[in-house]
C-alpha cells in the first residue's frame, strides 16, 4: 500500500521522482489550481499557457507531462484535469472532493513505477486532504497476486518499474494538525479495506469457496477485535436457513453465513449491512448463457464490500455497532441443486417457489435479512449484485438504492453522492408485487420481467422485519468494471458501496442519520 506523509515542504526543493498540480478548466482556457503558485513561478508564471500549448484544457481525466523547471530537485511535471474552475467571484466556492479524489487516482495510476510523488492539489482543509488521499490509494492499486511467483514477480516490478507508487507527499498538509492527521488516517482505513474488498473479487472462485472466504473474514476480525460467527452447512440446516441452502445445494463447496459483530461500548444505535455472497453463479440449473459466465466470480461483491465496511468502522473506532452479513454460496448445477419448481421453506418460515435458479441472490440475501430483523437494528441496508435490470435502467457506474421508507432512501442517496460513488432512487411500485404470486407457495423468485431490478427489491422487501428501516442497493453495474481503468477505478473489482456504508456509520455515529 502506498504510504501517504503530509508536507509543509516548498515543491521546488522536495526530492520526488514527480510533483502533481491540478489545472481546471476556465472559460479562457486552463488554469492552474491553488497548491502549484511555486511551480507557476518557475515558469515566470506562464504554465498555464505552457499546458495549452501542449493541449491541456483541464478536462477532468486529462493527464499532461512536462519537465520540471530548473533548480526543482523533482525532473517531471504532472498536471492532471479536475474539469471546471470554480467560480473566482464566489468566495465559498472550490474544487469538489470527488474531483480532487479522481485527479490524484489518475496520477497515482500514471506514476506506476515511482519510489516518491509529491502532490500540490489545492487544499483547503482536512477534507481535501481525505480525499486526495484516498484518491492516491484507490489509484495506485493493482491486483498481481497469480501473475507467476510471487518473489518473481516481486522482482519483476523492481525491474520493470511496474510496482505502485511507494510514497505520495501531500503538499499543504500539516503534520501536526490533529484534522489533517486524521484526515489521513481515515483515509488509509478506508481505501485500505476498500482495496481489500477489491482483492476479494478479483480473486478466482476456485481460491474463494464459501468456506475460504468466512476464513478470511475469521482472521480479519480477529485481528480487529470484532465478534465472529459462522454457520456451516450442517448449522444452516439445523436452523432453517432454506434459502442459502438452496442455492449452495448445488455445489461440492457448502455454502457459509458469517456475521461479524463490531460494538462501540459508547453507542446506542445499531446499523446492520448484509451482502450477497455468490462466490461463483453459473445460473444454476437455469445455466446463464455463453458470454455471462466469465466474470461471475464477482457476484459475492456485495459481501465483499460489508466485509470491508465493518472492518473500516472498526478500525475507525465509530461510536456506533455495526453488524455484518454475509451470505455465502456457490451457484452451480448438479444432482444436488434446487430446480425451477422447488419450494424452498425459508428461514422467516415463508415459503418460496423457485422459478429461476439465476434468481439466486434474493434467496441467500432473504435469509440473511431475516437473521438480521431479529436483532432489530436501527436500520438494514443490504447490498449485492442483483439484477441485469439494474444496469439497464443505470448504466454501469450507478447503482440503485430502493428502501422502505422514503427519507431514508433519500439519506442513504445523499452519502452515496457525498462520497464520490454515483448512485439513483428507484421506487418500490406496489402493483409490481402481484406478479410474484405463487399458486403452490407464499411467493415467487420472479415477477413481471420489466422492472426486474424493482421486482427484486419488493422481493427482498418481504424479509425485512415490521418496522425496521431498510434500504437496498442493487451494485449490478458499478461493482466489477469490464472497461479501461478511469480516475481511481481498476480494471476488475472496484470496491463499490464500501464508502457509502462507512459513511452511514459516521453519520448514525454523529447521530445524523435518522
Amino acid at each position: 500500500m502506498t504510504a501517504l506523509t503530509l508536507s509543509t515542504a516548498a515543491a521546488p526543493g522536495l526530492r520526488a521522482d514527480a510533483i502533481v498540480i491540478g489545472v481546471a478548466k476556465g472559460a479562457q482556457g486552463p488554469v492552474v489550481a491553488p497548491g502549484a503558485e511555486a511551480v507557476d513561478k518557475a515558469y515566470d508564471g506562464k504554465l498555464a499557457g505552457v499546458l495549452e500549448t501542449l493541449g491541456a484544457s483541464g478536462a477532468e481525466g486529462e493527464l499532461t507531462k512536462l519537465p520540471a523547471p530548473a533548480g526543482f530537485k523533482a525532473p517531471l511535471v504532472v498536471a492532471v484535469g479536475l474539469g471546471p474552475a470554480p467560480d473566482a467571484e464566489d468566495e465559498d466556492a472550490g474544487y469538489d472532493a470527488e474531483a480532487l479524489r479522481r485527479a490524484a487516482g489518475l496520477a497515482a495510476r500514471t506514476l506506476t513505477g515511482s519510489r516518491k510523488a509529491a502532490f500540490a492539489l489545492p487544499v483547503d482543509g482536512p477534507g481535501a486532504i481525505g480525499a486526495i488521499g484516498e484518491g492516491v490509494l484507490l489509484g495506485a492499486y493493482s491486483f498481481d497476486a497469480y501473475k507467476g511467483n510471487a518473489q518473481e514477480a516481486a522482482n519483476t516490478k523492481a525491474k520493470n518499474g511496474k510496482a505502485p507508487l511507494a510514497e505520495a507527499a501531500l503538499l499543504g498538509g500539516k503534520p501536526r494538525d490533529v484534522a489533517h492527521k486524521g484526515a489521513v488516517v481515515r483515509a488509509l482505513a478506508v481505501a485500505e479495506e476498500l482495496n481489500r474488498a477489491r482483492d476479494l473479487i478479483n480473486m478466482p472462485p476456485n481460491d474463494l469457496t464459501p468456506a475460504i472466504f468466512a476464513g478470511i473474514a475469521q482472521a480479519a476480525a480477529k485481528e480487529h477485535g470484532i465478534k465472529v460467527q459462522v454457520l456451516d452447512d450442517k448449522a444452516l440446516a439445523k436452523g432453517g436457513y432454506g434459502g442459502i441452502l438452496g442455492v449452495g445445494g448445488g455445489s461440492a463447496a457448502t455454502p457459509r453465513l458469517v456475521k461479524l459483530s463490531y460494538k462501540h461500548p459508547k453507542a446506542d444505535k445499531h446499523l446492520a449491512f448484509v451482502g450477497k455472497g455468490i462466490t461463483y453463479d453459473s445460473g444454476g440449473i437455469s445455466l446463464k448463457p455463453a458470454g455471462h459466465n466469465e466474470t461471475m466470480k464477482c457476484d459475492m461483491s456485495g459481501a465483499a464490500a460489508v466485509f470491508a465496511a465493518v472492518v473500516a468502522a472498526a478500525r475507525l473506532g465509530l461510536e456506533v455497532n455495526v453488524t455484518g452479513w454475509l451470505a455465502l454460496a456457490e451457484n452451480m448445477p448438479s444432482g444436488s441443486a434446487v430446480r425451477p419448481g422447488d419450494v424452498l421453506r425459508m428461514y422467516s418460515g415463508k415459503t418460496v417457489e423457485v422459478l429461476n435458479t439465476d434468481a439466486e441472490g434474493r434467496l441467500v440475501l432473504a435469509d440473511a435479512l431475516w437473521a438480521a430483523s431479529q436483532e432489530t437494528p436501527d436500520a438494514i441496508v443490504d447490498v449485492a449484485t442483483l439484477t441485469g435490470a439494474m444496469m439497464l435502467a443505470l448504466g454501469s457506474r450507478t447503482f440503485g438504492v430502493m428502501a422502505n421508507d422514503d427519507a431514508f432512501r433519500s439519506a442513504v442517496h445523499e452519502a452515496a453522492e457525498e462520497v464520490g460513488e454515483p448512485a439513483w432512487p428507484m421506487p418500490l411500485p406496489e402493483h409490481l408485487r402481484k406478479g410474484m404470486e405463487s399458486q403452490v407457495a407464499d411467493l415467487a423468485n420472479m415477477g413481471e420481467r420489466m422492472g426486474g431490478g424493482l421486482v427484486a427489491g419488493l422481493f427482498l422487501r418481504e424479509f425485512v422485519g415490521d418496522g425496521i428501516t431498510w434500504a437496498h442497493l442493487d451494485i449490478a453495474g458499478p461493482a466489477f468494471n469490464e472497461g479501461g481503468p478511469f480516475g481511481y477505478t481498476p480494471k476488475g473489482g472496484t470496491g463499490s458501496a464500501v464508502r457509502t456504508l462507512v459513511r452511514l456509520a459516521e453519520l448514525t455515529a454523529a447521530g445524523d442519520l435518522g
